[in-house]
């Protein structure tokens, strides 16, 4: 019977937020790791900390190294992913403990998304539900400023350097060639836990295991996974063979229930917009607008009604493409209003929102400042002394430096006069 290395601890019970990492007898250790991966907790446009569970590198590289000694390591994923340079440091990290000897098993709870899907091929066994979902894509940088073309063709290398990272690790784990895994890349493949086994992203399929509960939103910018919710980034949407719920409960008996086509029979709902869904499948668009027409009775009436669809009635008849397309428009309509910095984050920053967000955004940061400036204001006037000192007299003011109101208005007729005459002159 083998023995832990010397030193190493029996037993660990790790919990963060994002990941727990636990082992009973130094030997087997299981990593759950459901969270988003940074180097730091994200901030939004106002520096405030961003809402969510992330697995931040320090903290979990120091944690990792308790369980280091472990011959048997199981990781249970569900990962949005998040920076690329850390999740190719943790990949590496564990490749390192593989080759030492630690049998390392990653099983796909729900998703293995971006650097998620990194990680995930850094084990020597995959094990996918037939719900999991991997996601692999070609990284991406924000831009703010201005940049000229030898700029913007450098950054383009530092990307095309980064995909080749990544194209290192999917090529060592599926043996696919650098074009094809570039190439899909390129399109942002998502891959169900068949298709990820028959690319061989993953080495075991668990039919028999528990069903995931996964499914997308109506406008498929949100998926639902093991009772989280995952927003995906402006302008990326959820592949047309995840089912969809209402945003507001996953209804778990829809995780593996297929879209109904026309006739009621099971298959892949293709309509693009309203008026071809109900060709397609009216019973399914007559459920989708009584959603929106009971999301706008709940709302209450209009202020200001008008003749047009209320917005959420439009957002349910809207192609998600065009309804992001109409988000960016709106957002560059106000352009004139605001700066550039504001503009950019409301379009693609890490907290992305519509005009109408970035507006009540801009205007509570302008409150803030405008309190603290008046704030200052008050405290620079009472330091001064300024308000104790009297008005200088005249001599023809009337005893400490106020006019009466006839005064006043003599005083204005006065100079009045005076400035008609130097302008005759």
């Amino acid at each position: 019977m083998s023995r832990p290395k010397r030193g190493a601890p029996l037993a660990v019970d790790i919990h963060r937020a994002a990941y727990a990492m636990a082992t009973t007898d130094g030997q087997s250790a299981e990593l759950t790791m459901y969270g988003d991966i940074y180097d730091q907790r994200p901030t939004d446009f106002w520096g405030d900390p961003v809402e969510g569970q992330f697995v931040l590198l320090s903290d979990f590289m120091a944690d990792l190294e308790q369980i280091a000694a472990c011959r048997e390591i199981t990781i249970r994923m569900n990962s949005y992913g998040g920076d690329a340079g850390v999740s190719i440091t943790i990949h590496n990290r564990l490749r390192e403990l593989s080759r030492s000897g630690a049998k390392l098993t990653c099983i796909v709870d729900g998703v293995a998304m971006s650097g998620g899907s990194l990680i995930m091929c850094a084990c020597d066994t995959v094990k996918v539900n037939p719900s999991s979902l991997v996601m692999i894509h070609k990284c991406w940088t924000f831009l703010f400023g201005g940049y000229n073309a030898d700029e913007m063709r450098a950054l383009a290398d530092k990307n095309d350097a980064w995909d080749q990272a990544q194209i290192s690790i999917y090529r060592r784990k599926t043996g696919l060639t650098d074009t094809v895994l570039s190439h899909m890349m390129a399109d942002t493949t998502y891959l169900t836990g068949k298709e990820a086994l028959e690319k061989g992203f993953a080495d075991e399929l668990l039919e028999d295991a528990e069903p995931v509960k996964i499914a997308a939103s109506a406008d498929g910018r949100r998926l639902f996974v093991h009772g989280r919710t995952i927003s995906l980034t402006p302008g990326m949407f959820a592949p047309d063979n995840i089912p969809t719920v209402d945003s507001e409960a996953p209804a778990p008996d829809m995780t593996n229930t297929p879209r109904q086509a026309a006739g009621g029979k099971e298959g892949n709902t293709m309509a693009n917009n309203l008026e071809e869904l109900r060709q397609e499948n009216p019973a399914l668009a007559e459920q989708l607008m009584a959603e929106a027409r009971a999301a706008v009775s709940a709302s209450g009436p209009s202020p200001a009604a008008a003749p047009s669809a209320h917005p959420v009635q439009q957002a349910a008849e809207e192609d998600p493409v065009q309804a992001e397309r109409r988000r960016l428009q709106d957002i560059d309509a106000l352009a004139a209003l605001y700066d550039a910095e504001t503009i950019l984050a409301a379009k693609y920053g890490p907290a992305a929102c519509t005009a109408q967000e970035m507006t009540y955004r801009f205007a509570q940061k302008a409150a803030k400042t405008g309190k603290s400036y008046l704030a200052s204001l008050v405290r620079d006037t009472e330091d001064s002394g300024a308000q104790s000192v009297g008005a200088a007299s005249t001599g023809s003011e009337p005893l400490g430096g106020e006019l009466t109101p006839e005064q006043r208005m003599a005083k204005g007729r006065a100079d009045a006069k005076a400035l008609n005459k130097k302008e005759e002159t």
